[in-house]
């Protein structure tokens, strides 16, 4: 049985076994609350503890690979700002979506108040939705007097910028120590890839623990609730993939309609089933050659963008943190909207390449917009079905940069 299986059967029991409690005041409903509640916010913590070195040391590799000088140059830099632009016109228009879509969701104000009370009063060190700054004390606390603090107090986005600038610092480091020094964070990065997949490994018992006080708490609301973010993160991936990727890969490769979806069709078969970006890289090296791309396009752009542009993640990051808002009865200002844009746009570089990467790399985000982190075990057991599209776009939006970027490479 997959991990993707029994996380779900624990969603699935947790949410049954928490609409049985829903309302009940007995002695034994308390208890089992009680018991679990604990044991859901210490799956939380261990995700937690992992997001801050995790997502610092991947930043930092992948900038740093990407910018490194006598790599890909000129190439690499347009490949970096196409990403970007792409990453942030996804990130915008799912959140421009998304808002007044999950506005219409009906959830009981006063169970979500009570609930995100509850699992912030449960969990030390919990983020608390509290008043939104001002865009220029927004702007000034991009750069913190300390970093270390920052990433102490749940500050993020700031940790993440000082990441990105490590990162861009090493392309002025001569070329023996900036080899040495991206050995030596790319270890790092694996390492902590491997104790996520570890606690990941938990995640059946952690999301059971979570669903049921949520269950308990917001009744059938909340399972309605899940249903409408999968379809809509679903329906957001196809449409950006649709509206951003289909155009600029005919438009700019420049190659026919139908040839530019005969190029990304077999890689987008493979990637869709197996859920696995690297398992598609041979089909897309094969369709790039195949339509006649050059060796720098496919052989180094392909795995290089592979690696750390995630276009789909970009929609369900922004879909995910606006889902779980309107759980907990989070209201997002504009300015937390904007922090939640940049910050996907940075963290999507340092998606880990495990099951469920984009949803562990969430918790930024959900910092960023001041949103509590305990719903993440819900998309986790949920993120089956959004995960196979997710994938699948990550992987055209490879195959599209490759098809632009030919001429240049």
């Amino acid at each position: 049985m997959t991990l993707a299986i029994r996380v779900l059967i624990g969603l699935v029991g947790g949410f049954l076994l928490g609409l049985a409690l829903a309302g009940g005041s007995s002695p034994v409903a308390t208890m089992t609350i009680a018991i679990l509640t604990p044991v859901g916010t210490v799956f939380v913590n261990l995700i937690r503890m992992t997001v801050v070195p995790l997502v610092a040391s991947m930043l930092v590799a992948s900038v740093g690979a990407l910018t490194a000088p006598g790599g890909l140059g000129r190439t690499g830099v347009r490949a970096l700002l196409m990403s970007m632009g792409l990453l942030a016109a996804a990130a915008i228009g799912s959140a421009l979506i998304a808002v007044p879509v999950l506005a219409r969701i009906q959830i009981d104000q006063a169970a979500a108040l009570a609930l995100r009370g509850s699992t912030t009063a449960a969990s030390q060190g919990a983020i608390v939705p509290s008043g939104a700054p001002t865009l220029t004390q927004w702007f000034v606390d991009l750069v913190p007097q300390n970093v270390v603090k920052a990433a102490a107090d749940g500050a993020m986005l700031p940790v993440i910028v000082f990441a990105v600038m490590i990162g861009l610092a090493l392309t002025r480091v001569s070329e023996p120590k900036r080899e040495a020094a991206l050995r030596v964070v790319d270890a790092f990065a694996d390492a902590m890839q491997r104790l996520v997949a570890w606690i990941l490994a938990l995640a059946p018992i952690g999301v059971f623990a979570l669903a049921v006080p949520l269950a308990s708490r917001l009744g059938l609301s909340a399972a309605a609730a899940v249903v409408a973010y999968v379809a809509l993160v679903v329906a957001l991936t196809v449409a950006a993939v649709a509206i951003l990727l289909y155009p600029i890969g005919i438009l700019a490769g420049p190659m026919a309609p139908t040839a530019f979806a005969a190029y990304c069709a077999p890689s987008q078969a493979i990637a869709f089933a197996s859920r696995s970006s690297l398992a598609a890289l041979p089909a897309m090296v094969e369709s790039a050659e195949g339509a006649g791309l050059p060796p720098g396009a496919s052989r180094v752009v392909l795995p290089l963008t592979l690696s750390v542009f995630h276009f789909g993640t970009a929609v369900a990051q922004t879909v995910g943190v606006v889902f779980l808002a309107r759980l907990f009865g989070v209201t997002l200002t504009p300015a937390q909207l904007v922090s939640v844009v940049v910050t996907v746009v940075l963290v999507s570089f340092a998606v880990p390449g495990v099951p469920g990467g984009s949803i562990m790399a969430m918790l930024p985000v959900l910092a960023a917009a001041n949103v509590p982190i305990e719903g993440v075990g819900i998309l986790l057991a949920v993120d089956t079905i959004p995960d196979m599209f997710r994938t699948t776009a990550n992987v055209t939006g490879s195959m599209t940069l490759a098809a632009v970027l030919r001429r240049r490479a």
